[in-house]
C-alpha cells in the first residue's frame, strides 16, 4: 500500500527554508514560542541496581506521583542489545520507500509501516513516520506486520523482548508496592498474561522549520506504562507547571512514562504525564516505545482497595477498546 511519508516530504523540501502549511503549528502550540528556554527541572533519575530498595522504591514512586515520567539506569537490559535495536529499525527506514511499504498499514488494522501525516483535531500534521507492531504476548504476535529486511529484525526484537517484559514486570510491581498493595496486583489488574507490549519506531526527519511544528503534538498515553528507549538527540517534552520542558538525555538510560491506565487504577494518585515530541534541522530524531495496555476486553477501573467514603472513584469502569475508542475520537470519558 502506497505511504505517503513525512521521509518522503522531507527529502522533497531539504533544499527549502519551508514545510507545507498543514504542518505549521499554531502560536500556542510552535516549540519554538513555547518551549522554556534556560535551565529546566530534572526528571528524576533512578539507579534501579542501588542496594537500597526502600531509596527505589521511594524514588520510582514519588517520580509517578508528582511528574507522571522518570528515567532508570542500570535496569537490566545490556546496552548491546539495545544497541541493536536502534541498528535494525535504523536500517528499516534507511530503505527504499517500496520496500517499506511492503508492511504498510492497512484499513482497520493498527500494526504496520505508516505516517503521522494524518490531520489531527485541529486540523495539522505531525512531522513523523512509524513502524508499529505487538511483541508480547508471543502466541498473540502477528509477523505479518514485521519487517524482512534487515533480515536479523525479528531476532534483534525477539532478544530485546526478553528483557523488556522483564523490566516491565520490575515496574510494575514496584508501582503496585507503592501504593500498598500486593506487588503483583497492579499488573493483574492492567491485563495479567494477557498485557499486551507494542513497540512503536518513531522516526522524525530533518524538517527545514523545527520551531514551528511537532513530531507529536500533546497527548498522554492511553496505555498502563510506556517504557522508551531514545537515540542520543533529545527531543522529549513535558508539560510541567504550566510550561513546556525539554528532558535531559541520560546515556543508556530507559524513560518511564505513566500512561492513563494507571493513573485510572490508582485513583489519580498516578498521574498520566502530558508530553509531546520536537525535530530538528539537520539531525533525524528516532525512538522506541513500547506501549503496555490491557486487552481490548479488558475492564479497567479504580482499584476498589484505593476507593472510600472520603476518597470515591474519579474514573469510570469500562472495557479498555471503549476507553480507546473515547480517547481516539475527542469523546468524553
Amino acid at each position: 500500500m502506497k505511504v505517503e511519508s513525512v521521509q518522503c516530504i522531507a527529502s522533497m523540501h531539504k533544499n527549502q527554508d519551508t514545510i507545507p502549511a498543514e504542518f505549521i503549528r499554531s502560536e500556542e502550540d510552535q516549540p519554538g514560542i513555547t518551549t522554556v528556554a534556560g535551565p529546566s527541572p530534572k526528571v528524576p533519575v533512578i539507579n534501579l541496581a542501588d542496594m537500597d530498595e526502600d531509596r527505589v522504591l521511594h524514588g520510582i514512586v514519588e517520580a509517578s506521583k508528582e511528574w507522571g515520567i522518570f528515567q532508570v539506569v542500570n535496569h537490566g537490559i545490556p546496552a548491546e542489545v539495545i544497541k541493536e535495536l536502534q541498528r535494525v529499525g535504523k536500517e528499516f527506514f534507511d530503505l527504499p520507500q517500496e520496500e517499506k511499504e511492503k508492511i504498510a498499514m492497512v484499513p482497520g488494522h493498527f500494526e504496520g509501516y505508516g505516517t503521522k501525516i494524518q490531520k489531527d483535531f485541529i486540523g495539522k500534521k505531525n512531522w513523523g513516520d512509524f513502524l508499529f507492531h505487538g511483541i508480547w504476548p508471543l502466541d498473540q504476535v502477528d509477523h505479518l506486520f514485521w519487517p524482512k529486511n534487515p533480515p536479523d529484525y525479528r531476532k534483534v526484537n525477539e532478544d530485546y523482548t526478553k528483557y523488556m517484559v522483564s523490566l516491565v514486570n520490575q515496574i510494575f510491581e514496584y508501582l503496585s508496592i507503592g501504593l500498598g498493595l500486593d506487588k503483583k496486583l497492579l499488573k493483574e489488574a492492567s491485563g495479567e498474561n494477557d498485557l499486551k507490549l507494542l513497540l512503536r519506531i518513531n522516526f522524525y526527519p530533518p524538517c527545514p522549520q523545527p520551531d514551528l511544528t511537532l513530531g507529536v503534538g500533546p497527548h498522554t498515553d492511553m496505555s498502563a506504562l510506556t517504557l522508551l528507549v531514545p537515540n542520543e538527540i533529545q527531543g522529549l517534552q513535558i508539560f510541567r507547571d504550566g510550561h513546556w520542558f525539554d528532558t535531559e538525555y541520560v546515556p543508556d538510560a530507559m524513560i518511564v512514562n505513566i500512561g492513563d491506565q494507571l493513573e485510572i487504577l490508582s485513583n489519580g494518585k498516578y498521574k498520566s504525564v502530558l508530553h509531546r515530541t520536537t525535530v530538528y534541522k539537520d539531525r533525524t530524531r528516532m525512538s522506541w516505545p513500547v506501549f503496555c495496555e490491557p486487552p481490548a476486553e479488558f475492564v479497567i477501573g479504580t482499584l476498589p482497595q484505593l476507593v472510600n467514603e472520603e476518597n470515591p472513584a474519579k474514573f469510570k469502569t469500562k472495557k479498555y477498546k471503549n476507553y480507546q475508542y473515547c480517547k481516539i475520537y475527542r469523546l468524553p470519558q
